[in-house]
């Protein structure tokens, strides 16, 4: 219990004590500029095309914060495939420096069209610009880093590319207290967690294994045996123990949707739940995450929302 107390006291000091903000978010001009919309129109196609999930739980929001979330998502996908896609060190050092430069001024030229819409987002809703450059930091470590050996160094890694993205939607969303952010640390941690088990196979195609080595030797498993891709005894109790511990960071987390605006509460919560569902499918696929991706389907998702709505309603 000490070293996840050390972990999260670790996250915490990197998010820093920032203020609440004494003013909401300005939402009442952009719908007037037709580059503005064009600009918020394309975050809505990528968020559609690359996450059914988070596409679906945005869609509960109201609009104007429906778009800013998708624009901060637009934000996050386009850093993260400069890291994934650009052909050479020196192009990814450029394109990169050229967002932080964005996040920095809070500028960016209207052809450009998810920075002009992330510029916006950033600046109507009183975005700390500290957490959207530890995500650019966060998405460019997997240049050099491609192995974890323990878990505590494995969160710092979903700090920056994860928990950063919900220290950043609270300030679209609303929150009423400073209290909330140890909330939205711990689930942005079980999202990542959750991504990372779902995707060992096609991570480890690309050279990087996001599980911690420790524990991997822990249940008599090596890297050969995630090249191999078998599901064997050990996989399955090393797996088992990975979604348990993952189950109770969301489990854990929840206690914050209620520190959220009651119009964002839906929308958080749904996210959780629907990532959280993602586990289950892996179970009951027999923890095969080498030949094929678990997901949800339109019709768990949307039947899973009064559930989901009355579990707000008891916090």
């Amino acid at each position: 219990m000490q070293a996840q107390a050390n972990w999260e006291h670790r996250l915490l000091d990197l998010a820093g004590h920032t203020p609440h903000p004494s003013v909401r978010p300005l939402f009442s001009h952009w719908t007037q500029d037709a580059s503005l919309k064009k600009a918020y129109q394309q975050a809505f196609v990528i968020t559609a095309a690359h996450s059914k999930s988070f596409y679906f739980a945005s869609g509960l929001l109201p609009p104007k914060k429906r778009s800013a979330v998708r624009a901060l998502y637009a934000f996050c996908r386009t850093v993260d495939d400069i890291v994934d896609e650009s052909q050479s060190k020196r192009d990814r050092d450029k394109e990169l420096h050229y967002w932080r430069g964005i996040v920095e001024s809070g500028f960016a030229h209207h052809d450009d069209l998810v920075a002009s819409a992330w510029a916006d987002t950033l600046t109507r809703c009183h975005i700390p610009r500290h957490y959207a450059l530890q995500l650019i930091d966060g998405v460019g470590r997997d240049l050099s880093q491609f192995r974890y050996r323990t878990f505590d160094d494995l969160v710092t890694y979903c700090y920056g590319v994860a928990s950063t993205v919900g220290l950043m939607s609270m300030y679209i969303v609303g929150f009423k207290s400073h209290e909330a952010v140890p909330y939205a640390i711990k689930l942005g941690v079980a999202l990542q967690m959750t991504n990372i088990l779902r995707d060992v196979g096609e991570d480890y195609r690309n050279g990087r294994l996001y599980l911690p080595l420790e524990e991997l030797v822990l249940y008599g498993l090596t890297e050969a045996d995630i090249a191999e891709g078998h599901v064997t005894e050990d996989w399955r109790q090393f797996m088992k123990f990975q979604i348990k511990r993952t189950r109770q960071l969301y489990q854990e987390s929840w206690a914050g949707v209620k520190m959220l605006e009651r119009e964002g509460q839906l929308a958080i919560g749904a996210a959780s739940s629907l990532y959280e569902g993602i586990l289950k499918d892996i179970e009951e696929h027999d923890y095969d995450v080498f030949n094929r991706r678990a997901s949800l389907n339109v019709w768990e998702k949307l039947s899973s929302l009064p559930l989901i709505w009355l579990k707000i309603k008891s916090l």
